[in-house]
């Protein structure tokens, strides 16, 4: 079976941990729109193809799975996630699976307004969220919300522009600079995620492994450990719930007062599920049992608690005329 990963960036780690559990027969393809990105040289075969929002991108990504002999299409960046589940049909008449989420779930997990009042509208707990300044001062005036606060791109990915706000006249001129922004309460509390997978046959989460936050830097969390908590657990059944995913996702969550709080789903593998890979939590396995027609068994927390992960840099070094050509 052979794999495209789509717009790979840095994710090398990722790419060497699909090998370690793929046989020797399979192939790993990687496409970026720079030959700069280090992961690409970690795949079997590299490609560069245009930006995401090019005219014929899909088409190129289509030719490349025919020509290639591909079985299943992710993606590691966030934007390109609707992109790819907006063309869902056009992979499954050439019989390639695609680990994104359908297409209304892709949209609500990129728009986090739109993913705050759906998570409402269905009873699951989630940090209280504002669209606009005029919503956050009825809440305001109500005492539902005291500064400060935490305000955030109403889409992308990375935590780009995301920050605490101490002052409402600092909240009122952020949101003026960028009307984009929305406003969050500020959880001053436990910091955790979840990597989980849903079975692309039964749609159900088969698999999930936790973690505590030690340590975060610009992206994502660096350095983790592992814990259990079937409380948990069930939470993330009742989310998957009343969403269309399909393949691996990363939950975010914060723990106050005894009670989780979903803050947000990044509908990928997440940057972190090397510490879960690490810890023996392996989805590869589970996304080639699906490819093989079978649906796996639901078993959560089959890891140890106390595992502990901390990122470091690395690097690829080449000749330039053994990059790829443009």
């Amino acid at each position: 079976m052979n794999y495209l990963m789509c717009s790979v960036g840095r994710r090398g780690e990722l790419i060497k941990d699909f090998k370690k559990t793929l046989s020797a027969e399979s192939k790993i393809v990687a496409t970026d729109n720079s030959k700069y990105a280090p992961a690409l040289y970690l795949a079997d075969k590299q490609y560069i193809v245009p930006r995401i929002d090019s005219e014929n991108y899909i088409d190129i990504i289509l030719d490349i799975c025919k020509k290639e002999n591909i079985s299943a299409v992710t993606t590691f960046i966030d934007p390109e996630i609707e992109v790819l589940a907006n063309n869902r049909e056009k992979f499954e008449k050439i019989g390639v699976e695609l680990l994104v989420p359908y297409l209304e779930t892709a949209k609500l997990c990129f728009d986090k307004y739109k993913m705050f009042k759906f998570l409402k509208q269905n009873n699951i707990s989630t940090v209280m969220t504002w669209g606009t300044i005029e919503e956050f001062d009825a809440s305001l005036k109500c005492g539902e919300v005291s500064l400060p606060v935490f305000v955030k791109p109403r889409t992308g990915s990375g935590s780009v522009g995301a920050r605490k706000v101490d002052s409402y006249e600092q909240l009122v001129i952020a949101m003026k600079e960028d009307p984009s922004l929305i406003i969050q309460e500020l959880m001053q509390c436990k910091d955790m995620d979840a990597d989980v997978y849903i079975d692309t046959i039964t749609h159900q989460a088969v698999s999930a492994f936790s973690k505590k936050k030690i340590e975060t830097r610009i992206g994502g969390a660096s350095k983790t450990i592992s814990f259990k908590d079937e409380r948990l657990f069930d939470f993330i059944q009742r989310i998957v719930s009343v969403f269309e995913f399909n393949g691996p996702v990363d939950m975010d969550f914060f723990y106050r007062d005894g009670e989780y709080y979903l803050s947000e789903i990044n509908p990928r593998f997440g940057g972190a599920y090397l510490h879960a890979y690490g810890a023996g939590v392996d989805f590869i396995k589970l996304i080639e049992n699906n490819l093989k027609g079978n649906a796996n068994e639901v078993v959560f927390g089959n890891y140890d608690e106390g595992v502990v992960m901390m990122m470091y840099d690395s690097v690829v070094i080449c000749n330039q005329e053994e990059l790829a050509e443009e």
